[in-house]
């Protein structure tokens, strides 16, 4: 019975040489086509989570450098509330790449005399990316010009997560355009 020709026979047999295609390429082994497959899948699925693990952080550390600013811009009275009072205009401007949504303020309002006038739990998100929006609040019993000044006492809220208050407070720039009225943090 003659013996199977395989590539290491023709090579002694000189019929072929080690630089030349053999006429009998290798079997593949059973089942290493599937294996192989499944392992650049694997490497693939774990290449795209490593690199989305990447550039989350990075993409929050651009945002952290970009302040979200809070403006007082104007001040009106409002005769038509009950009582008598005042309604505030504030412009803020989120330049990061993710939109703030809750968005919850804590302010304090001081009277002429320094003391508080007033604590105020205002909801003004959402606040989208890089988007500038006014809200508008009413504040009836607060005549305008006993407001001498605004602090931005706490965050409620700043994003879905819990942790989002510590991260977004540092970020936080406040200002004001009204004359004799001050938006400190």
């Amino acid at each position: 019975m003659p013996q199977p020709r395989t590539r290491n026979s023709l090579l002694r047999s000189g019929r072929a040489n080690a630089e030349s295609p053999s006429a009998f390429p290798a079997a593949p082994r059973r089942g290493s086509g599937v294996r192989a497959a499944a392992s650049r899948l694997l490497t693939a699925a774990l290449s795209l989570t490593a690199a989305t693990a990447l550039a989350l952080p990075a993409a929050a550390q651009q945002d952290a450098a970009k302040p979200i600013t809070l403006e007082l811009n104007r001040l009106e009275p409002k005769p038509d509330l009950q009582p008598p009072g005042c309604r505030a205009w504030l412009l803020m401007r989120n330049p990061g790449d993710t939109a703030l949504d809750p968005l919850r303020l804590d302010l304090i309002l001081f009277g002429k005399d320094g003391v508080i006038a007033r604590r105020l739990a205002l909801d003004v998100g959402p606040l989208p990316a890089s988007k500038t929006l006014a809200r508008i609040f009413d504040l009836s019993g607060l005549p305008c010009d006993g407001i001498t000044g605004v602090l931005l006492n706490d965050l409620l809220a700043c994003g879905p997560e819990p942790e989002g208050r510590s991260a977004c407070l540092p970020r936080i720039a406040t200002s004001s355009r009204v004359p004799g009225v001050g938006f400190d943090k």
